[in-house]
Parts: C-alpha cells; structure tokens; sequence
C-alpha cells in the first residue's frame, strides 16, 4: 500500500445555514452541524484510503461559538493519523458572517473512521506521510488520543 500525505486528505465543504437548520434562537442546530462533520470528515477518510469507510467515533467535539441563520459554514477535514485499521480526521469549523464578513471559529471534533474491504470488513489503509511540523504535531496529539479514546471505550463498550 503506498504511502499518502495528508493533504491528499484535505477536504474543505461549504454549507449555507437555511432556517430549516436553524432552532428558535436562529442558531444552527448542533446535530445539523455534526452530520455536515461527519460528511466531511469521511470523504477525508475516503480520499486517502479509496475505500468505502464507516464512522467508528466522533469525539471531542467542541461548540465554541454559535452560528446562525444566513452565515456560511467552512468545515475543514484532514486525517491526522492512521493506525492498524483506523484513521483519525481532525475536523476544523469556521463559520462566517456574509453581511459583515467576520468569521468565527466555532467547532472542532475529531472523528475515527475504517476503510472497508469488498466484503464489508475492517482493512488497513495507506500509511500517512508527515510533510510539515504541523502534520507531526497532529499526528503525535492524534496518538494520545487514541490511546484516551481506546481507554474510553474499555470502559463504555462491553465485549
């Protein structure tokens, strides 16, 4: 399997915030906004395996700021890292306001994702090539938390 560089990963998706994903205080709904995460978030997960892949966990999702009706939504995804058959996309969202153009950093997650073999089974993907220093200091964040999160799920998911 050849190696890939993370941004053969890199996924930027636009979305305009419509009221029928707002609530009654005119913000985007948190749920709305982790399925366009997770959208992005897998065809990340997707260009850098060119495998089907499914979500194995969303976690550490952050709503900073609160986006509402009318602004544009940036959702930036890139895998940070790649395990035995699991990979890790860190997911950046800006949203911005299209009257004033201010723009505001308002979520981040970071979501786990397997590539699928032709018979629906967990494989391995592409190894992942460190460019810069930021890829490396996301890779290196990315293993502590796969460690918290395998720790996690010991604890939440019986065998």
């Amino acid at each position: 399997m050849e190696a890939r560089t993370v941004q053969k990963s890199k996924v930027v998706m636009t979305q305009l915030v419509l009221p029928s994903h707002t609530n009654s205080l005119g913000s985007l709904f948190g749920g709305t906004l982790m399925s366009w995460i997770d959208i992005a978030a897998a065809i990340s997960a997707q260009r850098h395996s060119s495998r089907p892949v499914v979500t194995a966990s969303i976690d550490d999702v952050h709503f900073i700021a609160p986006v509402f009706h009318g602004w544009v939504v940036n959702i930036e995804a890139q895998v940070n890292y790649v395990g035995k058959t699991s990979m890790e996309v860190g997911v950046h969202v800006v949203a911005e306001n299209p009257i004033t153009s201010e723009k505001f950093y308002t979520t981040k997650a970071f979501c786990t994702f397997v590539a699928l073999d032709d018979h629906g089974q967990p494989m391995g993907a592409p190894p992942l090539v460190l460019e810069s220093e930021e890829d490396k200091r996301r890779h290196d964040e990315a293993q502590q938390r796969r460690k918290w999160r395998l720790e996690r799920k010991e604890q939440f998911v019986k065998k």
